[in-house]
């Protein structure tokens, strides 16, 4: 049996899928960084070959003119990473100051090459996300912010969980750089969603309404009760 023909256990077979969409996303990433890229699934489909679906905040900026910038990532994809008949997909993100804080930390890294005051660009994040519905945000922007040493502002509204499971599981959290003329920028991302946290809780008032094995235990009783009366 030649080297060709051997079968490739079923270990090294899941790290090498694992490789190739860790490297899809990675150059996903990196070509669509300023066309409104978050994130993106790579899901096997046997017959047809690999759906991309691209999530995104923008999807016109990267489906382009006529498609052009789409069929240029397939023709990529397809001859640098070797991806077996890609096919993408690209979606629109829901409610994009909420989910996820990716979006949020690209908006301030927008604003702040564009020349806008990181203060100013940090407070308008905190109103946007905080319009939006959620019940906390903060924003880190660290860097050579006002002098040639390197520090750091915050800027917090509502509840942030720093620490728990909840702050590991529900706490969204995304860092981001941008290299601007002083220098590299780092800019951090949490978010507190709109939904229910392990220190919540609501006490039920205690219900009148007698249940229907209560009433017959009720009747049963009063039978008895006129039985040994008579």
């Amino acid at each position: 049996m030649s080297q060709a023909q051997r079968r490739i256990p079923v270990y090294k077979k899941i790290l090498q899928d694992k490789i190739k969409e860790w490297m899809v996303k990675e150059f996903l990433n990196y070509r669509l960084a300023k066309q409104g890229y978050v994130d993106s699934d790579v899901l096997k489909t046997p017959p047809l070959g690999t759906r991309i679906i691209i999530y995104a905040e923008r999807p016109n900026r990267i489906i382009g003119r006529k498609g052009v910038i789409v069929k240029e990532l397939t023709e990529l994809l397809s001859r640098k990473l070797e991806v077996e008949n890609p096919i993408i997909d690209v979606t629109p993100i829901q409610n994009p100051e909420l989910n996820p804080p990716k979006i949020i930390a690209n908006r301030i890294a927008w604003a702040m090459t564009k020349g806008v005051k990181f203060r100013r660009a940090g407070m308008i994040a905190i109103r946007q996300i905080m319009d939006g519905g959620a019940k906390g945000a903060e924003v880190t922007i660290s860097g050579k912010l006002t002098s040639e040493r390197s520090r750091f502002e915050k800027y917090v509204y509502g509840v942030i969980y720093k620490n728990g499971y909840d702050s590991r599981t529900k706490v969204q959290r995304f860092v981001g750089q941008v290299l601007l003329k002083p220098g590299l920028y780092g800019i951090e991302v949490r978010i507190t969603p709109p939904i229910r946290f392990s220190d919540e809780f609501q006490i039920k008032p205690p219900s009148r309404e007698v249940t229907a094995e209560a009433q017959a235990q009720q009747v049963k009783g009063g039978e008895g009760g006129e039985q040994a009366e008579t």
